[in-house]
C-alpha cells in the first residue's frame, strides 16, 4: 500500500508537470531526490514489466535527474507498448539530442508531429535540431513557422520568433 501511495504521488507529480511541459518558459522544478523516485519505479517495472506509465516515469525521471542513455531505454520500452504517443516520442528525441543522435531525434520529433500535427512540442524541438545541430536553416524556418501557424501567441511563439529573427 505504501508503495502504491509513492508511486501515485509521483505519477501525479509527473502527470502534473507533463501538463504544463509544453510551455517552455516554465522554470524546472526545485531539487529532487530522483534517485528514491527512480528506485521505487525500477522495483515496479521489474515486477511490471508491461506497465507503461511506469516506464514513462521512469523516463521522465531519467530525463529530469540527465541520465539520457538511461531515459533513452526506458523511453524504448514504454513506446514498446504503445507507440503512438507524441510526448513521449518527443521527450525521448530531446534526450536522443543529448546523447549526440540527431538522426534519431529528427526522426521522433518528425513523427510525433505526424501522430499530433497540433504537437507544438514536437515542431519546438525538431527546429532546434535544424538550427543548431544540422544546420538546416531553411528546414528551421519552415517548422517554426507551422509552430508560429499553430500557436501565433504565447512565451514559446515569442522564443521561435526570437530564433527566427536571429537567422
Amino acid at each position: 500500500v505504501l508503495g502504491i501511495g509513492i508511486l501515485s504521488g509521483m505519477i501525479f507529480t509527473n502527470a502534473k508537470k507533463d501538463s504544463v511541459g509544453n510551455n517552455p518558459s516554465v522554470a524546472a522544478a526545485p531539487s529532487i531526490d530522483y534517485r528514491q523516485k527512480i528506485q521505487a519505479l525500477e522495483k515496479v517495472v521489474q515486477q511490471e514489466p508491461r506497465n507503461r506509465n511506469a516506464w514513462v516515469q521512469l523516463g521522465h525521471n531519467y530525463f529530469d535527474s540527465d541520465q539520457p542513455v538511461q531515459a533513452i531505454d526506458a523511453y524504448d520500452q514504454a513506446l514498446a507498448l504503445d507507440w503512438n504517443d507524441p510526448n513521449v516520442l518527443t521527450d525521448q528525441g530531446i534526450m536522443y539530442r543529448k546523447v549526440g543522435l540527431t538522426d534519431k531525434a529528427i526522426a521522433n520529433f518528425s513523427t510525433a508531429n505526424k501522430l499530433s500535427p497540433r504537437h507544438i512540442q514536437s515542431l519546438y524541438n525538431l527546429g532546434i535540431v535544424y538550427r543548431y545541430d544540422t544546420k538546416e536553416l531553411d528546414k528551421a524556418k519552415e517548422v517554426w513557422s507551422r509552430y508560429l501557424e499553430i500557436t501565433p501567441t504565447g512565451d514559446g511563439a515569442e522564443q521561435v520568433r526570437a530564433m527566427l529573427n536571429q537567422m
